[in-house]
């Protein structure tokens, strides 16, 4: 709660200046009732959403009515504590005007980008802007393989390397006489994750795989079954079960990312453009460099 309350006490004196800034409305309202006063000051269900929304997270582990009675006593205290503050001629000091002056520029800036963000978000841009990501993906080849695989843990070890390759040999002398890759993979591959598949590998790229393994996968036809490879892992013999271009994901597995990128384009668009028509002057100059020590004059000739 200590985490709570810090953050609550910056959300809360934001809300109470303003509160204290705000006509006050005559009547309560259905939609918008007041739920306390503190001195004549007004405190509002509006005002315990934007306290709740900027405490965020932090907020999501009281259950609903203790997080409402904790809004309302840190608003009720945050006005009191602020109105104490007033009454001492903070509000006149110039460093509460530049922060009033930040906090309040700040909170329009946010509600013009969340305003283009909802703007821009459309199904025709999302749309649109999955079209053109599926244009730019080009056409990469998938192999679809499995393998069988026995490990040789110290590549240095030249007679653990040789017997790994023995048995891949006489893997491949089996295959040769039609017997099923599948079956012997479940009873000999070293890895682990294959013995219950198969030694299927799914469908993968050329770069994801260590290259002495993707160039003979990405060369062998469909159905083909390969000479021993050797890589880091061991020796591997493989088997093409099918090849494909790359399929482009689905739009509804992708649409909230496609989301972030229309926001995140808009808002940056949106303050190019105003950075554009904006008049900017830099007035602060650098520091200049410190001027090199002069060299210490040579010592006089005895």
């Amino acid at each position: 709660m200590q985490i709570v309350a810090m953050r609550g006490v910056v959300a809360g004196l934001m809300v109470a200046v303003l509160l204290a800034v705000a006509p006050q409305a005559s009547a309560q309202t259905a939609a918008d009732p007041v739920v306390a006063r503190v001195n004549g000051v007004e405190i509002r269900q509006s005002d315990l959403a934007v306290v709740e929304e900027e405490l965020g997270q932090s907020m999501a582990q009281l259950p609903p009515e203790q997080r409402r009675e904790y809004l309302i006593s840190l608003l009720i205290d945050t006005v009191i504590v602020s109105q104490a503050a007033e009454a001492k001629g903070f509000a006149n000091s110039e460093d509460f005007k530049r922060r009033l002056a930040f906090t309040r520029n700040r909170l329009l800036s946010e509600g013009l980008l969340n305003q283009s963000a909802k703007e821009a978000v459309t199904e025709a841009a999302l749309r649109q802007t999955y079209e053109d990501a599926i244009k730019q993906m080009g056409t990469d080849e998938e192999v679809h393989a499995r393998h069988i695989l026995f490990r040789v843990t110290d590549p240095k070890d030249e007679k653990a390397s040789k017997a790994a390759e023995d048995k891949v040999k006489a893997v491949i002398a089996r295959l040769k006489k039609g017997e099923d890759f599948v079956k012997i993979a479940s009873e000999l591959t070293e890895d682990p994750s294959g013995k219950e598949n198969g030694g299927d590998l799914g469908y993968f790229t050329k770069d994801q795989m260590v290259p002495e393994f993707s160039d003979v996968a990405f060369k062998l036809a469909k159905g083909a079954v390969s000479d021993p490879i050797k890589t880091q892992f061991g020796w591997h013999v493989l088997k093409v079960e099918d090849k494909r271009q790359k399929p482009a994901p689905e739009f509804d597995k992708v649409k909230g990312q496609l989301e972030q990128y229309v926001v995140r384009k808009a808002q940056s668009d949106l303050v190019a453009k105003l950075r554009a028509e904006a008049k900017i002057e830099k007035v602060d100059a650098p520091a200049a460099p410190a001027a090199p020590a002069a060299p210490a004059a040579p010592a006089a000739p005895k």
